[in-house]
Parts: C-alpha cells; sequence; structure tokens
C-alpha cells in the first residue's frame, strides 16, 4: 500500500536534512502526523522565520537578526582579539564557555580540495580586511583539528604574515583530531585556548 503523498513529500525532504536517514524522516513525519495542528504551525512558522529574520553579519559573518550582530556591536568586548571559526554555529560554542571575550570572524567552511572547495570560496579576503584595520593584536585560528581544518589553519597564517604586528595563534591541542569544536565540552574548550600557540 503506497503513503499519501503529503506523508511521502514530508519524509523526502526531511531526509535532505544532515544526518536524518529513512527511517528517522518516517518517525518524524509520523510524530508530526499524530501530534496537534498546533505543534505542527509552530514549527512551519519557526522554519519560515528562520529564512525570512536571520542574515549573515556583516562584519563577522555570523547568524544574527539585527546587523551588525550583538558581538560585533557590543563596545564591552575586546574588538583587538579576533577568533576565527569555520561555521556560524562554531560561535555559540565558543561562547557557550563564556570565557573568550573578543570577537570572531566566521571563514564559511575549510580549504578542501576533494569537495572543490578552495581559499576563494571562503570568507579569507574578508579576514585580510579586518586585519589591516588598526587596532587588531591577535587573530586565533579555531578551526576544527582535522585535515581540513588544520591546512586552512595553515593557510590562514601565510596569509596573515605581512602583518607583523598581528599575532597569529592556533587552539592547543585539547581537542582530539579529527573532532569537531561543535561536539567538544566547555573545559576542553577553555584548555585549548588558554593554550593556543603562535603559528608560523
Amino acid at each position: 500500500m503506497k503513503r499519501p503523498p503529503a506523508v511521502t513529500d514530508l519524509i523526502d525532504e526531511l531526509k535532505r536534512l544532515p544526518g536524518i536517514g529513512q527511517k528517522t524522516a518516517e518517525r518524524l513525519s509520523f510524530f508530526l502526523m499524530r501530534g496537534k495542528v498546533e505543534q505542527a504551525k509552530k514549527l512551519a512558522t519557526a522554519i519560515q522565520n528562520l529564512k525570512e529574520k536571520i542574515v549573515l553579519c556583516s562584519t563577522c559573518h555570523g547568524i544574527t537578526e539585527s546587523d551588525p550582530c550583538d558581538i560585533c556591536s557590543d563596545t564591552s568586548r575586546d574588538h583587538s582579539q579576533v577568533c576565527v571559526v569555520e561555521e556560524p554555529h562554531d560561535v555559540y560554542v565558543m561562547e557557550n564557555m563564556g570565557y573568550f571575550k573578543g570577537v570572531y570572524h566566521v571563514l564559511m567552511g575549510v580549504i578542501s580540495p576533494l569537495d572543490g572547495i578552495g581559499p576563494d570560496d571562503l570568507n579569507i579576503e574578508g579576514l585580510k580586511e579586518k586585519v589591516s584595520q588598526p587596532g587588531i593584536k591577535e587573530v586565533i585560528l579555531a578551526t576544527n583539528p582535522d585535515m581540513e581544518g588544520e591546512s586552512t589553519a595553515v593557510y590562514i597564517s601565510k596569509v596573515l604574515k605581512p602583518f607583523p604586528e598581528v599575532k597569529v595563534t592556533r587552539i592547543a591541542r585539547g581537542l582530539p583530531v579529527g573532532s569537531d569544536i561543535e561536539y567538544a565540552d566547555s573545559v576542553t574548550l577553555l584548555k585549548s585556548l588558554e593554550g593556543r600557540m603562535e603559528m608560523g
């Protein structure tokens, strides 16, 4: 017996999400079907708001509803210290530590030749522009400790060589190789940040 088209369509759309396979998509679909109409409407509205209200901060490329974002517009933060991360959600992971009081720069990915992603596909030029402005003292490279993250960090440290007044550091090896910042606990992240080393 064939499923109703509305259910099949929902399962197909859910399967497009990362980490959602056929079984999970089916479970989520039937959960939503059994739930109240209000619950489904709230979910639909939340997704719609995400697409309509969220923008990238023109300063750091983090996600925000107002441009510039709350972090970039906060005058109490240390704007001389810039933490470079791969993706917008990494900003919130770092912020949850409650330790880092500088500002951020989001690359929007990493250098990955196998996936056809080169330096020009990332927000590296924006970082160079930021560093060329007076007042930047340190750039902390907080890319993931995997092959792509490491090669991206090395590339950026070379790109920033013409700015000798800016110290370029790399978060320490408190993070296991091959892991993602997103899944690290706050203590490990704190140790990585405290033990950062100067690059090049």
